[in-house]
């Protein structure tokens, strides 16, 4: 193969049609026809031999070989990129708009002091916070969600991630609750519960109380000992958890940052749950395309100051 016979803009080309995997989105995602990017794809077939991109039921379907250059391809754009636009800084006029997927705990713990850091530093910015049921993996891989703030079970390797702290577990109970005077382990479990838990990214599904593995923490946690709950409500929603465990009879075992947003409330009281939670992890997750961009490198650093912060007021 002749090195000076490629026209680099082919590079381009395959980065874009191997993540999008449709030569219309690629096209507009260029600002090209699709006539001259099917072009692109035709000359992209006769350089590598290799059809890249086979058409299915399901859509098109990147061959073996362009499975095998896409990681490649993106470290010489990556690269290239580098050498064309070095150390470049964000601009604090910026009006950019940064779209973070948050859980409605981050939503609530974290991102209202981010706001207002971000406002202070760069008014023009504006925030797209999304719930976790909005986003996939592949908008974070493919750069057009910023930044994914979560628990997290599992990760894709390729993505980049930082923990922002670690929290424990309170339960959260209304005043009037019978067991507020004898919080104990059998009256815990004689109890019933609100149950709440949203990790990762996706539409969530319905829950089987009986799957206890796939429960959560808490759920596991008395699995340990060989206990069980009484679950009586099951929501994604911490804010909601919070508003149900004003109701009598009911308690909500929540992270300690979400539940002592509660409290200064006359109806709710906070305890400490009678057996032992291991600790989780908040995390942001971001894509190795955006990693070494000025305006992502940016946010990252206000939400660790912020995260930082949070943590030293524990």
């Amino acid at each position: 193969m002749d090195l000076n016979s490629i026209d680099l803009n082919l590079l381009v080309h395959l980065d874009v049609l191997l993540r999008e995997q449709n030569v219309t989105k690629a096209a507009n995602h260029l600002g090209i026809t699709q006539p001259a990017m099917s072009n692109g794809l035709k000359r992209l077939r006769l350089l590598f031999e290799d059809p890249l991109l086979v058409r299915t039921s399901d859509g098109m379907v990147p061959t073996s070989l362009a499975l095998s250059l896409k990681p490649a391809v993106r470290e010489i754009l990556f690269n290239i990129e580098k050498v064309i636009q070095p150390d470049r800084e964000f601009d604090l006029n910026s009006q950019r708009v940064f779209r973070i997927m948050a859980s409605d705990y981050a939503e609530s713990t974290l991102i209202p002091a981010v706001l207002s850091e971000v406002r202070r530093q760069s008014p023009n910015i504006t925030l797209d916070v999304l719930t976790p049921s909005d986003v996939s993996f592949e908008d974070v891989e493919q750069g057009r969600v910023d930044m994914a703030i979560n628990r997290f079970d599992t990760l894709p390797q390729s993505f980049h991630q930082k923990t922002l702290w670690s929290d424990t577990f309170s339960c959260l109970m209304s005043v009037d609750n019978p067991l507020v005077h004898n919080f104990d382990l059998n009256n815990y479990l004689k109890a019933s519960h609100i149950w709440v838990s949203k990790t990762g990214f996706g539409v969530g599904v319905g829950v089987n109380p009986n799957d206890v593995q796939r429960l959560g923490w808490v759920d596991e946690a008395l699995g340990r000992i060989g206990e069980k709950r009484n679950i009586s409500v099951f929501t994604r929603h911490y804010q909601v958890a919070m508003l149900l465990a004003e109701q009598h009879d009911l308690i909500a075992t929540l992270p300690s940052r979400a539940a002592k947003l509660k409290s200064g409330s006359s109806k709710l009281v906070l305890k400490e749950p009678p057996f032992d939670i291991p600790s989780f992890e908040l995390k942001m997750a971001w894509s190795p395309l955006l990693h070494h961009n000025a305006d992502h490198q940016w946010l990252r650093k206000v939400i660790n100051k912020i995260a930082e912060s949070e943590m030293s007021l524990k």
